[in-house]
C-alpha cells in the first residue's frame, strides 16, 4: 500500500482511468487491497487529493524503461581529414561535406594530416586549413585555430554560427 495514511476523502481514479469518485481514504484503501492493486497518490495539493489504483510495481518499472533509451547521445563533432597535397576536386567534396554538416549544427573539427616530408611544409596545411574557414566563413566561424598535434596533424575546430 503506498498512500500515507491522514483522514479525509480522495478523488480514486482506477486502473482504466475511469473515475470513481469521492471516497473516504478507508474506502479507497480497502478498494485497492480488493483488487490487488495499490492506491497511489497522484496529487497531493488538489482538493480533493487525487488518487489512482494502479500496479505501483509494474508502473516504476514502466517508467524506468521509457528512460533506457534516451541516454543515446548525438555526435556533435564531426570530422573532415585533408593532406597538404590534396587535389581540387577532393578538396570540393570535403568543403561541401564540411558545409553539410555545418548546416546540421554540428562542430567540424578538420584535421591536416602530414606524412612523409610533408611535414616540413605546415605553412601548405595551415594555408589550406584558412582558405576552407574562409570558404565557409558565412556559415561558420573558427573556435580553435589551426594548431600543432604532435608531428603529423594541425587541428582546427569550426562551429556554426
Amino acid at each position: 500500500m503506498i498512500y500515507r495514511a491522514r483522514p479525509g476523502q480522495v478523488r480514486v481514479i482506477d486502473d482504466e482511468g475511469n473515475q470513481l469518485g469521492i471516497l473516504e481514504v478507508a474506502e479507497a484503501v480497502e478498494l485497492a487491497e480488493e483488487r490487488g492493486l495499490d492506491l497511489v497518490e497522484m496529487a497531493a495539493m488538489a482538493d480533493p487529493p487525487t488518487c489512482k489504483l494502479m500496479d505501483y510495481g509494474k508502473y516504476k518499472f514502466d517508467q524506468k524503461k521509457k528512460g533506457r533509451g534516451q541516454k543515446k547521445t548525438v555526435q556533435r563533432r564531426k570530422e573532415i581529414k585533408l593532406r597538404p597535397k590534396c587535389e581540387e576536386h577532393d578538396y570540393q567534396v570535403k568543403l561541401t561535406r564540411a558545409r553539410d554538416f555545418l548546416e546540421k549544427g554540428h562542430r567540424v573539427q578538420v584535421t591536416m594530416m602530414f606524412r612523409g616530408r610533408e611535414s616540413i611544409h605546415v605553412q601548405l596545411g595551415r594555408e589550406l586549413l584558412m582558405r576552407l574557414a574562409g570558404e565557409v566563413e558565412e556559415l561558420a566561424k573558427i573556435e580553435q585555430l589551426p594548431s600543432r598535434e604532435g608531428r603529423n596533424r594541425m587541428v582546427m575546430v569550426l562551429v556554426h554560427k
